[in-house]
């Protein structure tokens, strides 16, 4: 070394600088690459993006290249800037202690933590680009990695540890439920919240989205034909339950455009209605609400019953109910559905006690626990643990729900109240 010129010992300092640095940020990069990100460079056919992947892949040799080059590469460094010190200022301790002293400064500075900082903020810039040179490195180091591996398997054995195990990770919803909530800048407030409802329709069933059993329009087969004829007329809907005496005896499913014949008649009875009838579809109670979509796709029905174990009739639930879920509230509503449901100027709105919790948090804003109770009624009546009298107050984090009427031992109609604190907030998430 000292039979080198001076220009020559420092241009090689030089050099192990950078080889050192390039290993440390090529680390530091390959270890930071988003894979998803990658997975998506490679689908577009960039070189570099499927030269990444494919080390990536063979992580124990990429790191056994990376390490012993960033090793050589220091190595190397003190032996020149030791020698360097010993030949122009003498062979002693203090000399010895300077240069270790200012070879470790040099290599922690410019070829660890400046580079490393660097990598770790723009992985793919130099990730890619890195895979080339890394790729050839790898082949030429070949014999030595593989000598050098078999060793730390050796060594790993003895300790119980098996190389490779454990390497393949798969996401979980809820960290899939994390990546697209923090990928806010890059993808449209709309399409976030499409996918972050479809991860939780895992966690609901049908229970959750029906209109319960005293909000369906339904046909009574009992009624007087003055009835019938004046409930047809009425109607708003497409397609309606048909039952006979009570509820729980749904006969069939009734489309209103085949009854539009039975309103020209002068007359008709229970029997002509039966004959259009169509026949009524079930759903047991407790079926998740992504299973029912498929169901639905499979037997080509939009509306369903739901029932519980003993054949009761708890609710209805359509298609629409569903899509809901995932889309949020349709901006066109059709007659006889809760266009109001909004929070007035004095931050008030009435509800039926039968309104579903569900929908009041995805119209209002407000988090009404829904692990329990679904109806405004049933979270009352579990909350207060008694039947209360009207003008009685309950209070759910930032809303008052004030009790306004009592009728057949049921809460009619309850009125809630957004504190003001969180009145503003609350009348912006309104209808969202």
């Amino acid at each position: 070394m000292e039979s080198l010129p001076l220009w020559a010992q420092l241009s090689a300092l030089f050099v192990l600088l950078l080889m050192s640095a390039f290993f440390s940020i090529s680390e530091t990069s390959m270890m930071a690459l988003n894979r998803h990100r990658l997975s998506h460079l490679v689908n577009k056919g960039r070189r570099g993006a499927k030269l990444a992947t494919e080390l990536l892949g063979q992580t124990e040799k990429l790191l056994g290249t990376i390490l012993l080059g960033n090793n050589v590469a220091n190595t190397a460094l003190t032996a020149i800037v030791t020698s360097l010190a010993i030949s122009h200022f003498g062979n002693n301790d203090r000399v010895v202690l300077m240069a270790s002293t200012l070879v470790a400064l040099l290599i922690i500075i410019f070829c660890e933590i400046t580079p490393k900082v660097f990598g770790a903020t723009y992985p793919e810039r130099i990730a890619l680009p890195a895979s080339g040179v890394l790729k050839a490195l790898m082949t030429i180091a070949a014999p030595f990695v593989w000598a050098v591996n078999l060793i730390v398997r050796v060594l790993l054995l003895a300790i119980g540890v098996r190389a490779g195990a454990g390497q393949e990770t798969r996401l979980s919803t809820e960290e899939l439920r994390t990546i697209v909530l923090d990928s806010g800048q890059f993808m449209p407030h709309k399409h976030r919240s499409i996918l972050l409802n479809l991860f939780d329709l895992e966690h609901i069933t049908v229970d959750d989205v029906m209109a319960p059993r005293s909000r369906i329009e339904a046909l009574n087969l009992a009624a007087t034909e003055a009835e019938l004829r004046d409930q047809l007329t009425t109607c708003y809907h497409n397609k309606m339950p048909v039952y006979e005496g009570e509820i729980n005896r749904v006969v069939g499913m009734l489309h209103i455009r085949r009854a539009l014949s039975l309103l020209q008649r002068e007359s008709f009875d229970s029997a002509d209605i039966r004959e259009v009838l169509s026949e009524p579809y079930f759903i047991p109670s407790g079926t998740p609400v992504f299973k029912q979509l498929q169901f639905f796709q499979e037997n080509r029905q939009r509306l369903g019953m739901v029932v519980d174990e003993y054949g009761e009739v708890l609710g209805l639930v359509t298609l629409e109910d569903i899509i809901e879920e995932i889309v949020g509230e349709f901006t066109t509503t059709g007659p006889g559905r809760d266009t109001g449901l909004e929070w007035d100027e004095d931050d008030t709105v009435m509800l039926e006690g039968t309104a579903i919790l569900r929908e009041i948090n995805r119209r209002l804003g407000t988090k009404f626990p829904l692990d329990g109770p679904r109806t405004l009624n049933g979270l009352l009546l579990e909350e207060l643990e008694e039947l209360p009298e009207a003008d009685v107050s309950v209070r759910f984090g930032d809303v008052v729900a004030e009790i306004t009427q009592i009728e057949n031992r049921t809460i009619r109609s309850v009125r809630l109240h957004l504190l003001p604190s969180q009145a503003g907030a609350g009348r912006g998430q309104a209808g969202s």
